[in-house]
């Protein structure tokens, strides 16, 4: 999932329904009335359409005021959700899942209906959802997408109005905790033809069947605020009345609202974490998300020159980054999939496919590698914008690459630091030259990642592209896909094939620094996804 550059998509899974017990022993006045959290973000909310946003903060809002078929929770656990339970054929290729009584926040039931038409909405190639990609595991998705076969040929039937059969092209371990992240989340039909192109753009034109419902959002508002949604089918275990969000782009005016008290939870950034690491209210969550830079090969030869990819990466000084300009526990990509993603034979999968080259400072060797990419390619000088959001830790990180890059002689680097949605739109569109991208993992799988990069995906912003590497992927989702350790190799491989190639230019796997008030109990964060689910939070 797309992530902004202070708080992570980082892309995307959510919450447990198992009980906090501390929630239900408390039952003081105090508890009751005052169950308001006001929460952090250092970017606006930019969707609330589950079949088109992209990013953590819309992925994060979507998770608590909605719900799928599944849930997850700590540990990547799965839980139950709309489903109350389901089973799996013995060739792993069919899944029926059993439905609770549930309902929308408008009152009207939640049926096996709102799945089927809520998927053959996201991979309908009309809706243009960048998310689509992610049911290639469903019977005809890729013949849909591809507009080889109509939407309603896709592998998900209602049975009645309580159970829901999803037919799979091939068996898929991680299929349970797809099904959990928003872009499989149930739509109501009546209410998106209803409000047409205006659904979704704002809290009123919208319904809701998770824990909280959006109650404040102009589409275009830096704050927004979800209440308790009362017809939530688990709504009595849902303690906090209100979440109040603020979008501060300014780390010391954020810290300055939670001293006062204006805030319950604070990122911290710059010298920040350093000054707070001894406080109690000090915590570090580690993401599985990593920023990278991609460069446009499909606008300009010098980025398709491998030898200037590299050069640009190996300019940058990593460690230096994040122990002394970051300091917020973020550490030093060595691969694009992030480090404790997956394991294999209790090792971790960027042991295995690791290209140290591709991730490691050599500032000598740049310089001679840049030196060559400009002959090679009839220049004497280059001059490119380097485009990233206007959050701190953007600013903070283009600036820093900035200085980098100059090192290498010869060449002009300019910052362009935008909007978190603005940037995002650039990115798709293929309006820039190199920009600082990142990217969360949906769930616990290193293909949460490398599908991102495959000849055509809408999310390869850059346009490399490797035969060799869309075979990796294609086999590790395809033939291999019920092999385990040949599948592994195909993702071992794929990694290695792009950070050979350069294929972008991974920089670090985020790490997030939080001051939170004692008085907040109960949050469940998980390092996939959206990172938060607060409906076991209470205030105490």
């Amino acid at each position: 999932m797309k992530i902004n550059s202070a708080v992570k998509l980082g892309t995307v899974a959510t919450f447990a329904a198992v009980l906090l017990a501390a929630c239900g022993s408390s039952s003081n006045s105090s508890e009751s009335s005052k169950q308001t959290l006001n929460w952090m973000e250092s970017s606006a909310l930019p969707s609330m359409d589950a079949s088109t946003a992209t990013d953590v903060v819309s992925g994060e809002t979507i998770n608590n005021t909605g719900e799928g078929l599944l849930r997850i929770g700590k540990e990547s656990s799965i839980h139950p959700g709309v489903a109350k339970s389901y089973k799996v054929s013995k060739d792993g290729k069919t899944y029926t899942f059993n439905l609770r009584k549930s309902n929308w926040s408008n009152g009207d039931k939640v049926t096996a209906k709102d799945f089927v038409y809520a998927w053959q909405r996201t991979v309908n190639p009309k809706t243009a959802s960048q998310y689509a990609y992610m049911y290639a595991q469903v019977k005809n998705a890729n013949a849909i997408m591809n507009k080889k076969k109509a939407v309603s040929t896709l592998g998900i039937k209602a049975v009645g109005d309580y159970k829901v059969v999803v037919t799979l092209t091939q068996a898929t371990s991680y299929f349970p905790s797809l099904v959990a992240s928003p872009m499989f989340f149930p739509q109501n039909e009546s209410v998106v033809q209803k409000y047409g192109k205006k659904y979704a753009t704002n809290a009123q034109d919208n319904v809701y069947n998770g824990p909280f419902k959006l109650t404040y959002w102009t589409g275009t508002s830096d704050n927004w605020s979800m209440s308790k949604n009362t017809k939530y089918w688990n709504a009595k275990n849902v303690k906090l009345k209100k979440i109040n969000f603020k979008t501060m782009k300014d780390p010391q005016t954020a810290l300055s609202q939670y001293q006062s008290g204006k805030l319950d939870a604070t990122y911290l950034s710059g010298q920040q974490p350093k000054n707070y690491k001894n406080s109690k209210q000090y915590v570090e969550r580690k993401s599985a998300s990593t920023f990278y830079i991609e460069l446009n090969e499909k606008k300009d030869s010098m980025m398709k020159n491998k030898k200037a990819r590299q050069a640009l990466s190996m300019a940058i000084n990593r460690d230096q980054f994040v122990n002394k300009v970051l300091q917020d526990g973020s550490t030093v990509s060595t691969g694009l999939v992030s480090t404790g993603l997956a394991e294999n034979k209790g090792k971790d999968f960027n042991t295995d496919a690791a290209v140290p080259s591709a991730t490691s400072y050599n500032l000598k060797k740049a310089k001679q590698l840049w030196k060559e990419a400009l002959k090679e390619t009839g220049r004497s000088n280059y001059s490119l914008t380097l485009t990233a959001d206007d959050t701190p830790a953007g600013k903070n990180s283009a600036e820093f690459i900035q200085s980098q890059w100059a090192k290498l002689g010869n060449i002009k680097v300019t910052n362009s630091n935008l909007p978190f949605k603005t940037r995002l739109a650039r990115s798709q569109s293929g309006d820039f030259d190199a920009v600082i991208s990142a990217w969360g993992a949906d769930f616990p799988d290193p293909i949460s990642f490398l599908s991102l990069f495959t000849s055509g995906n809408s999310y390869n912003n850059g346009k490399w592209s490797s035969k060799a590497y869309d075979t990796y992927v294609g086999d590790a989702t395809g033939k291999d896909a019920n092999n385990d350790a040949a599948r592994w190799n195909d993702l071992v491989n794929a990694q290695k094939t792009i950070l050979n190639e350069q294929g972008i230019i991974p920089v670090y796997q985020q790490g997030k620094a939080q001051l939170v008030k004692s008085k907040v109990q109960g949050l469940v964060y998980f390092p996939t996804g959206a990172n938060w689910d607060f409906s076991k939070a209470y205030i105490k």
